[in-house]
């Protein structure tokens, strides 16, 4: 008989001043959870692929033995009514760290955390990283559709570029290609849109200068995909080549251009494949954070000293 399909159900977890909420896909044993945080305009429903199954982040985890926890970013949903002063991703930050410790306090982690996060959720991750120096409850983190250059001529970034005039231009300029995603994608939505975070466009323009010393304080392995016609950032090797030196006190730090994707990755066609690399970088950290435990210190295990490694592409 096939495998039943993982449950994903709704999870509601307690940060303090707000409460978080998400979708979470839970097994009895988990090798560890990835915490799965979406970009702007979305919601947790990003990672699960409702226009098709196979391409849901939630149900490729789980069947490999993972937690896969998609929050609702602060901002969002259940935490929708941020003060202002908890509008900018510092702050957030420390709100989604109170989350997944409400987590790890009421379900079993496994080995520990790796964030996968696109676009602003990258952002948001990177400073959840850059503050966990030293802690071993995060074992790594993958992230999508950041840069360090925008476009130069994108509608949002650009003064001068006036918005989409029709449906099949924000269709173009939003998503990129139809062919790229499943035709239910478009039509419908399938309910992962909405209203953007208040405070989020703020940081549009202070994301670029700030990113480098963020990067820097991160210390552990980190993999960067940028998509084959991403249409918010410069996406070039030398420019993914530029981002992955950023992170100068990673152990390890993977590139990857990924083919046939745009930038809402994991909506696309290319999310299986996509989430299928996340998840066996995923495994890479575990395999790491095991054998240094094992050994008492990363050093003593023989483990890699601060590298890069090369481009992937299309994986």
């Amino acid at each position: 008989m096939p495998e039943a399909e993982p449950a994903v159900a709704p999870v509601l977890l307690d940060a303090g001043r707000y409460s978080v909420s998400g979708l979470l896909a839970e097994v009895a044993q988990p090798r560890g959870t990835i915490v799965a945080l979406h970009g702007g305009g979305m919601n947790a429903g990003y990672f699960h692929g409702g226009a098709a199954p196979e391409l849901s982040l939630l149900r490729i985890g789980a069947a490999a033995g993972w937690n896969v926890l998609a929050l609702d970013r602060p901002g969002y949903r259940a935490s929708a009514a941020l003060a202002e002063a908890d509008q900018n991703f510092a702050a957030q930050a420390g709100i989604a760290r109170a989350a997944l410790a409400d987590f790890a306090a009421t379900h079993t982690v496994g080995a520990g955390f790796v964030l996968v996060a696109h676009s602003n959720g990258f952002k948001l991750a990177i400073h959840i990283a850059a503050a966990e120096a030293g802690s071993g409850a995060l074992l790594g983190l993958e992230g999508s559709g950041v840069g360090l250059r925008y476009q130069p001529q994108r509608y949002g970034i650009h003064p001068d570029v006036p918005p989409p005039a029709t449906a099949a231009e924000a269709i173009e300029v939003f998503w990129g290609a139809s062919e790229l995603y499943p035709a239910d994608t478009l039509r419908g939505r399938r309910g992962f849109l909405e209203p953007s975070a208040k405070g989020e466009s703020a940081e549009i323009h202070t994301w670029p200068p700030s990113f480098p010393s963020l990067a820097h304080r991160i210390r552990v392995p980190v993999r960067i995909t940028m998509a084959e016609y991403e249409q918010w950032w410069t996406s070039d090797e030398g420019e993914l080549a530029a981002i992955g030196r950023l992170f100068t006190a990673a152990p390890t730090v993977e590139t990857c251009l990924l083919a046939d994707a745009s930038h809402n990755i994991s909506l696309g066609w290319a999310a299986r494949p996509y989430h299928l690399a996340a998840l066996a970088f995923a495994e890479r950290c575990r395999l790491r954070a095991t054998l240094a435990a094992a050994a008492g210190d990363d050093e003593a295990a023989g483990l890699p000293q601060p590298r890069q490694r090369g481009r992937l592409s299309g994986v």
